[in-house]
């Protein structure tokens, strides 16, 4: 199958590296030091899912139309993406791998006869050098799109993207985008102070503010009407118990998923955005919490104080972790 990937990211460069080793035929775009990269060599993988090393067509923007696209740039880059890559994405199944909320819809807005799809992946993966990826974590990915049922082009899409990487179609996704964002709080410490994510959980002091965090984007979405869908151990019983525990149980939270991570160091995707000197999602990811809670008249005051402390950091560097730990005093 003709396979586009928009966006030579994290998991953009892992997709195309494992889906060229399944036999499609990939067309990735990237930009700079990494199309120089590509256009000179070939892609290297390394981790959890194997070595590969694979030659991929790589340029600025999709050349023709693929049978099949997958949009992995960041959330705040999806715009420029889209219009840059419109006339080929257009009559196709389009696969959203983003975080935050509203990735599906942005994409529909600007493909308005693309056949759009959403993928919450689990996956942690980072882009270590031109040319090269590596990942650091295999775990499943979850396909589907708004509140329904999940349909016949969904299960045939999962079964195409799972030639390369467990993928499963799901019912209610718009559920389980709320649990993903639930696990995705664990980016912004760890980017703040430029610490691995294993390090933040091992801290206490950092490890309540992350779980604050997490608390507060359980109790919005609940405010919001969400039904959490099923990921990485947690479900909507699960996490609306947590969001009635004290900080200091609710701790075990982060810790589990710490445990399921292992040893490597995981930078998260905020963290490796800040590294490579570029703006970071935050904005999508835990400023979306605090335009949902502003949605119902709320506020969700440490995810807003997060989300200005990244932004100081992507200008400044990393700063010290009792700026962090300051958020709860």
């Amino acid at each position: 199958m003709r396979i586009g990937i928009v966006g030579a990211g994290a998991l953009g460069g892992m997709f195309a590296g494992l889906l060229a080793r399944s036999g499609h035929e990939v067309r990735l775009t990237a930009r700079g030091e990494t199309l120089d990269a590509l256009a000179g060599g070939r892609l290297r993988l390394t981790g959890a899912y194997g070595e590969v090393t694979a030659r991929v067509d790589a340029g600025p923007a999709l050349s023709e139309r693929p049978e099949l696209a997958l949009l992995c740039t960041k959330a705040q880059d999806a715009p420029a993406a889209l219009a840059a890559n419109a006339p080929q994405l257009a009559g196709i199944p389009l696969v959203v791998v983003q975080n935050g909320l509203g990735g599906v819809e942005t994409a529909r807005a600007a493909v308005s006869d693309a056949d759009v799809f959403g993928l919450l992946t689990l996956i942690a993966a980072q882009h270590t050098e031109p040319g090269a990826w590596r990942v650091t974590a295999a775990a499943p990915s979850f396909l589907g799109r708004g509140d329904g049922p999940v349909d016949a082009a969904a299960h045939r899409i999962a079964s195409v993207l799972s030639e390369a990487v467990p993928v499963r179609a799901i019912d209610d996704f718009r559920g389980a985008q709320w649990t993903k964002l639930v696990v995705n709080m664990l980016n912004a410490v760890p980017a703040i102070v430029g610490r691995s994510v294993q390090e933040v959980v091992d801290d206490p002091a950092l490890r309540r503010v992350v779980t604050a965090s997490m608390r507060e984007t359980v109790r919005v979405g609940i405010a919001r009407g969400i039904r959490f869908g099923a990921l990485q151990g947690l479900d909507d019983r699960r996490l609306r118990t947590f969001a009635r525990l004290p900080l200091a149980i609710g701790g075990i939270v982060p810790l589990r998923m710490r445990r399921a991570m292992g040893d490597v160091p995981n930078l998260g995707s905020t963290q490796q955005s800040l590294a490579r000197g570029r703006p970071s999602e935050i904005d999508h990811l835990n400023g979306a919490v605090v335009r949902e809670a502003e949605a119902v008249g709320a506020d969700a005051p440490v995810n807003r104080a997060l989300t200005a402390l990244v932004h100081e950091a992507e200008r400044s560097g990393p700063l010290p972790a009792a700026r962090v730990s300051a958020i709860l005093d």
